[in-house]
């Protein structure tokens, strides 16, 4: 038993024996006796397999002492076999391992260790093709698993191999490592470096900071610019970012997700040494400034004069701002990657802010606002593709389309919502939006713009904020600085369609007041044309895109969209040439650009729809491809643009085309002269043909913003002499051209400019200059090619375009009728299935067919056809054609083209005549007919058939009151529907009309004139009452008076026709211009421009505009102004374009006969306040005609009209005292002459006096019988006391209205736009004008009869500025004319008044004064005066400019607007307040004499 008891105790407290290291062979060697390689790999081998499989708890550590020791030597350590060095690495790395925690080695031994690991072995994993790479990678992994890399901090002065093994191993993992091949590494690499780098973070007290340095530059790896500087060393870089630029799209650099792996691993550890970094960074930046010389304080000159000198004074230098930009750069990748490292760095931030010094307020904006939008160093992703000439456009249905691909690097990004996660840093940069820099506030805006693109960098924001950061954006789109308001431009350009639509399209559309669309549609008319330039290029391009939507009639598109094309045409009447190149160019690129559609659009289109739907069937691909017609596509969108403009933009789409004859004309003259110059060389006439190509050239220069180089340009295309361009330019502008010949022309033309210029500067001059030119002369819209498809939506009414398609046809017949010749035989075949009969109505659309028929006829007479069935088609028309006008036009086809013209002429008259019966079917027909008859065959129509024409004229219709007015007798009002007695008489009267135009016998023309001009008197004198019983209704009453006027005017055209409208006659026609509806004063306003552009009426109308000084229309009144003054400036630019040697002094003269008006105005009054009043009809002369050039002529006329007698009202006998009439013109003489003086001290200007007299006009004005008398006149001063003052209060008043920046006659809209806008708006809701009696006090001081003004104090500023500014509406406002004391005026109708005494009107001792525009000048002059008159030069190319001008519609579709075609003409009934109703006076038109009645009714005897 107690033997068993010990051997049992024995047995238990034996140990047992752990296992050692078996290894025994030596690993090293004495000098001279080493160990072979081959030897040495395989112990060293050996060793270490034995090792891999051993656990640290299984083993006796002491049995490692040996080896331990020898693998440190450093003949293993730095051996020069690459095998041995591996194989001891992996040995060591083993024994770390086995003996961890406590390594058997001193600080020395570890430090060879790590750096032969570090220097040689981490390095080499970057070639996994390495024999030994098993190895390495077993080294990497146990340094990562054990974390034996902890040991470096053991090691003193380890910092150097700290820095080593971050740069190491993101080298390797970024494949810029020495010994990297290019291949790919394995991804345990990367897991086994991202482990081993947090582990020496994590337990590393502090980082050197070159490693901070290092582990930064990694992030900077997705910033191509950034990454070639990287390092500095490695000659790599550049090819390794081209070969990560191919991964970008499918990942990030391994590298770069090492770097994110580690701070967000250690975030805390990295947010304090990234906050130091960013510290020290700008901590030496500014030591740097501190640095500086002061002679460099002025760095920053560029900048606005608000950013002060003071704010740069202690920023950093250049150098240290690029070391700024770089941080600041590094901060908006970190906060995608790793938000968590920039808690203490955005604080720093925020301080930035709110810095004194601008360029760090700058910086720090930039960088929050793309740290909130989730944009990191690889910058912003590619803008959205937006090109207005792609086809099919960009749908809004389909998210794909309008989908940018975004790559990796690019896409916004943002892990956390900033503005919950530092709402303090979010409010304080929402604050920069009022920084008193533009700098910031331009970058303030680009970022919120990258915020509302990105949704915060995908974070997403809530409606209330996208909502204010929109209506932020609109804040600055009116800024008050033009940097800021650029930047808020691009900004919008930065948004997708879709984006567009749904975000910042949520206020409203463009012509929706106060929402971002349409503040950015104000910027089109901007004071800088860089905003200009940016604006309409954003809104072309955005309308290019929606047009597909537009054509889908989607309504929100239209809605939001469809307005742009207004806006940007508009932009015609700002009388700019910077501008209206500006809008050439958009118009031509943008909103119709030449390319579109692409030359292949079926097969674009097909391929576009087979990416997009994926599979569909083939038939259908092959049906729409088939539909992909280039011309009607082109057309479609022409009659979409179209369509969509409001009245203003329309005129000015078809102003531009018509543009294009005149300018072509002038093109043709510029090719032949230069054609003659022969590049400079010439055998004869050299001089002449200098001369004329000098003349032409300054002629097609001053149409473009920069005269000078434009000049230069045109001179060198002269002497290039290029034939083969000189034939594109007239390919270009042949009407025979279609739309391919068009564009090959100006392609081929852009590329044999660009190949023969010399120097690129020169090139990109000329190539613009001549660009524009051949934009503006070429054939785009009116094309050949289009006009089937626009014939074809005139018949189906395809996508509502039918009523714009027959407009646009009405326009090409009436403008380029050549282009019509292919189709109208087409044209005709279809009228001649569509006419009526006595069952059957026409076509509605078959009047602009009809028209266009007309037009093409005028000028080719042969291609109408002449067969029985198409007469006897027109003759349907004529009897039965709806509207009547269609009956006229049918009238002029037949005319135009038949040989048999006495014979149809005699037919139609004799069925027309027969039978007719007011009220009938065809009835108006027959009326138009008859008038056109009268017009063009009167010699066909004997005498008993005209009595009976007349007859039905006169008793039939027009003294015929069908359906009696109930209203009272004054009753005077507007309707835009017209009914059938109101047609028929409108009608009645064309026909005396034109019975007189066409009178072949000068002789009689006085007796067959006289009752038509007593009728069209009574008309005008009447208000459009002729009837004794007074029961006209208002609404015939008001379109008879503007018909008899325009019809006045109509006659007067001819000069023996103007003879007979006597002076007086003349002044009653005046008044119509003060009518009390608007639609009567527009609309004869409207003609008489036309007619005064055309050059067609005597110089004595230009009196009448003057008129509209009191016009309570905003719009009218603006529009007759820009008019005057851009006449005014084609008259003075006459001489200087060579059209005469004399000069032009037609404006001027005027002056003498708006003062004779003036003196027979009814309103007048001697008393000093009617004066005063009658003072802003001078004022408003002065501001549209007065220059310094020519304010002493003006001034001389004044005078002179004292020194006559009036001749309208003459003494009964020569020697006779004077009359009241001389009185009245006696002291507008001396009001003149006051006002003229006033204005000249506002102006400082000086009043030269003239070397000799001017002779007035003997028809107004006759000479004063004897000495004395002009002596005792000349001494009289005729002004009462007050006068003077009150005139200068009138003129400050009326001044201060025009400056630009008040609303009334501003050219474009400011930032202020809004409040102006809202003023505007307000006015216009009045519903009655203020009295007279308040708008005079308010502008002029009371005054009294026989005494001085008294002298009152001076008030406050601000109370004055108030005043001031209620003075300027209220005369704005006031009404247009005096009417409270109406004298009755004697009228004569005798023939006293001729176009010779516009020619006495000349300077004595003086060369003659040119009347005549067209006197003395070529051709090509007189078109240059009528092309200023529709390009800018006069009112259709001026502010509110001259409608009719720009409209240049045919004189018979104008008479046509009064009457619209049916009872669904669009317009509702306006409530029109007379300024004679306001003031609360009678009007001098319902007060009228027994005898003008006894007149009025003598017609019908």
């Amino acid at each position: 038993m107690p033997s068993r008891t010990a051997a049992v105790v024995t047995e238990t407290e034996e140990p047992q024996a752990m296992p050692g290291l078996q290894f025994n062979e030596p690993l090293s060697w004495r000098a001279g006796k080493s160990i072979p390689v081959a030897d040495l790999l395989k112990r060293l081998s050996s060793l270490s397999k034995e090792m891999q499989d051993m656990d640290q708890e299984e083993i006796e550590r002491e049995s490692f002492s040996k080896v331990a020791k020898e693998l440190v030597h450093p003949n293993l350590l730095a051996h020069k076999d690459k095998g041995v060095r591996a194989l001891t690495a992996a040995c060591l790395v083993d024994i770390l391992r086995l003996c961890a925690p406590d390594a058997p080695y001193t600080g020395h031994q570890l430090r060879d260790i790590f750096n032969l690991i570090i220097s040689q072995i981490i390095p080499a994993l970057a070639d996994p093709s390495n024999a030994y790479n098993t190895q390495h990678l077993y080294v990497l992994d146990s340094l990562a698993q054990v974390k034996s890399i902890v040991l470096l901090a053991d090691i003193p002065s380890s910092d150097t191999l700290v820095k080593n093994v971050f740069q190491h191993c993101f080298d390797v993992i970024s494949g810029t490592s020495k010994t990297s091949p290019g291949e790919e590494l394995q991804k345990n690499v990367e897991i086994n470096m991202i482990q081993l780098l947090v582990c020496l973070v994590d337990e590393s007290q502090t980082l050197p900071p070159e490693v901070v340095d290092i582990i930064v530059a990694q992030f900077l790896r997705t910033d191509p610019k950034a990454l070639g500087g990287m390092g500095g060393k490695n000659k790599k870089h550049g090819t390794i970012d081209e070969k990560q630029s191919t991964l970008v799209l499918k990942q990030l650099p391994p590298a770069y997700n090492m770097a994110k792996y580690i701070c967000n691993a250690c975030p805390e550890k990295m947010a304090r040494y990234f906050s130091q970094y960013f510290n020290d960074v700008i901590v030496d930046a500014s030591n740097a400034s501190r640095e500086r010389p002061t002679s460099k304080g002025k760095k920053r000159q560029s900048d606005d004069a608000e950013d002060s000198d003071d704010e740069n004074i202690g920023g950093p230098s250049e150098q240290g701002l690029n070391e700024l930009r770089k941080v600041h750069g590094l901060l908006r990748e970190l906060w995608r990657a790793c938000p968590g490292v920039l808690q203490n760095v955005i604080p720093q931030l925020e301080a930035e802010l709110s810095a004194e010094n601008v360029q760090l307020r700058l910086l720090a904006t930039e960088t929050l606002g793309d740290i909130i939008s989730g944009i990191g160093a690889a910058g912003l992703p590619p803008d959205p593709t937006m090109d207005p000439a792609a086809y099919p456009s960009y749908p809004l249905s389909n998210p794909s389309d309008n989908t940018v691909s975004l790559n990796l690097l690019t896409k916004p990004s943002s892990p956390h919502a900033f503005p919950s996660a530092h709402p303090q840093a979010y409010l304080i940069y929402l604050g920069r939006s009022h920084d008193k820099s533009p700098l910031i506030r331009a970058a303030w805006t680009t970022g919120i713009g990258r915020i509302l693109t990105t949704s915060a960098g995908g974070a997403g924001l809530s409606q209330q904020e996208e909502d204010r950061l929109i209506s932020d954006l609109g804040r600055m789109l009116v800024d008050a600085d033009e940097k800021v308001r650029v930047a808020a431009v691009k900004v919008v350009a930065s948004f997708s369609f879709r984006d567009i639509v749904n975000k910042l399209g949520r206020p409203g559309g463009v012509i929706e007041k106060g929402s971002l669309l349409a503040t950015l549609a104000d910027r089109v008319r901007d004071r800088k044309h860089s905003v200009r330039e940016e604006a309409m290029a954003v809104l072309g391009r955005l309308w290019g895109v929606a047009v597909g939507e537009i054509a889908a009639e989607n309504g929100q598109i239209i809605a939001l969209l469809g307005g742009i094309p207004s806006k940007i045409l508009e932009t015609y009447y700002t009388n700019d040439t910077e501008i209206m190149a500006l809008l050439d160019r958009v118009f031509f690129e943008q909103l119709l650009p030449l390319t579109y559609p692409p030359v292949k659009a079926k097969s674009s289109k097909s391929t576009h729809e087979n990416s997009q739907k994926g599979k569909e069937s083939q038939g259908a691909t092959d049906k729409a491809a088939e539909a992909a017609d280039p011309d009607r596509i082109r057309t479609e969108r022409i009659l979409l643009l179209a369509r969509d403009l409001d009245e203003r933009a329309k005129k000015v789409f078809y102003s531009i085309q018509s543009r294009q004859l005149i300018l072509s004309k002038l093109m043709k003259a510029y090719l032949t002269r230069c054609e003659n110059y022969n590049g400079g060389v010439m055998d004869e006439d050299e001089s002449q043909i200098k001369e004329h190509l000098t003349r032409l050239i300054k002629t097609l220069a001053n149409l473009l913003p920069n005269s000078q180089q434009a000049t230069s340009d045109l001179w060198k295309f002269a002497k290039m002499h290029d034939r083969r361009s000189y034939q594109l330019i007239r390919f270009c502008m042949a009407p025979e051209s279609d739309y391919r010949t068009v564009f090959k022309a100006i392609k081929e033309f852009t590329k044999r400019i660009v190949d023969a210029s010399s120097s690129t500067t020169a090139s990109n001059s000329l190539l613009d200059t001549l660009t524009l030119l051949l934009y503006r002369v070429s054939l785009v819209v009116y094309n050949k090619s289009h006009v089937p498809a626009i014939m074809d939506y005139s018949r189906s009414d395809e996508k509502s375009l039918a009523a714009t398609a027959h407009e646009v046809l009405r326009e090409i017949s009436s403008k380029t009728p050549e282009v019509l010749g292919a189709h109208v035989q087409e044209m005709c075949k279809t009228l001649q299935d569509e006419a009526p009969d006595a069952q059957k109505p026409n076509d509605a659309g078959a009047v602009d067919n009809l028209k266009a028929c007309a037009s093409f006829a005028s000028k080719y007479p042969k291609e109408i056809p002449q067969d029985r069935k198409f007469v006897q088609a027109m003759s349907n028309f004529a009897l039965y054609g709806s509207p009547p006008e269609a009956a006229k036009y049918a009238v002029s086809v037949v005319w135009a083209g038949t040989e048999k013209k006495e014979a149809f002429a005699r037919d139609l008259a004799e069925k027309c005549i027969k039978d007719f019966k007011f009220g009938e079917k065809g009835f108006l027909a027959r009326l138009a007919t008859l008038s056109q008859l009268m017009l063009l065959a009167p010699n066909e129509i004997d005498d008993q058939r005209s009595d009976e024409i007349l007859d039905i004229a006169i008793k039939q219709t027009l003294t015929q009151v069908r359906k009696p007015s109930k209203k009272p007798a004054d009753e005077y009002q507007w309707s835009s529907t017209v009914d059938e007695e109101a047609q028929a008489k409108c009608w009645a009267l064309k026909i005396l009309v034109n019975r007189v135009r066409s009178h072949p016998d000068p002789e009689n023309l006085p007796e067959v004139a006289a009752p038509v001009y007593t009728l069209l008197s009574t008309f005008v004198d009447q208000q459009g009452e002729i009837t004794k019983a007074k029961n006209t209704p208002p609404t015939h009453k008001s379109r008879l008076r503007l018909l008899a006027a325009r019809l006045y005017l109509k006659l007067c055209k001819q000069r023996s026709h103007d003879a007979l409208l006597t002076p007086s006659g003349f002044n009653a026609l005046a008044l119509v211009a003060q009518d009390p509806v608007k639609e009567v004063r527009a609309g004869f306003l409207q003609r008489l421009k036309k007619y005064l552009n055309q050059q067609k009426l005597p110089q004595r109308f230009y009196t009448i505009p003057f008129l509209i000084a009191f016009e309570p229309s905003e719009e009218l009144r603006s529009d007759v102004t820009t008019w005057i003054k851009s006449r005014a400036a084609v008259f003075s630019s006459a001489k200087s374009l060579g059209a005469s040697t004399k000069p032009n002094i037609v404006m001027e003269s005027v002056f003498a006969r708006l003062l004779s008006l003036l003196s027979h105005h009814p309103d007048y009054a001697p008393e000093a306040e009617d004066l005063v009043d009658f003072s802003r009809y001078i004022v408003f002369y002065l501001q549209n005609v007065a220059t310094p050039d020519n304010l002493s002529l003006i001034y001389h006329i004044a005078q002179r009209v004292k020194q006559c007698r009036d001749a309208v009202s003459p003494r009964s006998t020569p020697d006779a005292s004077p009359s009241e009439a001389d009185d009245r013109l006696y002291h507008l003489s001396d009001l003149a002459q006051v006002t003229v003086r006033k204005f000249e001290e506002m102006h400082n200007w000086t009043i030269q006096t003239l070397p000799a007299k001017i002779r007035l006009p003997s028809s107004l004005f006759s000479e004063m019988k004897s000495h004395a008398e002009a002596q005792r006149i000349a001494e009289h001063y005729y002004l009462p006391d007050g006068v003077e003052a009150g005139v200068e209060a009138v003129l400050k008043a009326m001044l201060r209205a025009s400056r630009p920046g008040h609303h009334h006659g501003k050219k474009r809209k400011s930032e202020g736009d809004d409040a102006v806008d809202g003023g505007r708006d307000a006015k216009k809701a009045k519903s009655a004008l203020p009295i007279r009696k308040a708008a005079a006090s308010s502008s002029a001081p009371k005054v009294k009869r026989g005494a001085a003004a008294a002298k009152t104090p001076k008030p406050k500023k601000a109370a004055r500025e108030s005043k001031e500014s209620k003075e300027a509406a209220e005369v704005r406002s006031a009404e247009r004319r005096r009417s409270g004391r109406v004298k009755e005026a004697e009228k004569s109708y005798a023939e006293r008044d001729s176009e010779e005494d516009d020619k006495e009107m000349e300077m004595m001792d003086m060369p003659a004064a040119d009347n005549n525009a067209e006197e003395g000048g070529t051709d090509t002059e007189s078109e240059l005066s009528e092309l200023e008159s529709q390009d800018g030069k006069d009112g259709e190319g001026s502010d509110e400019g001259d409608r009719e001008v720009v409209e240049q519609e045919q004189e018979e579709e104008q008479e046509a607007e009064t009457m619209p075609k049916s009872a669904t003409a669009r317009g509702k009934k306006k409530a029109t307040v007379s300024p004679t109703q306001a003031r609360g006076k009678s009007s001098p038109h319902t007060t009228t004499t027994k005898a003008r009645a006894t007149r009025a009714r003598a017609i019908a005897v």
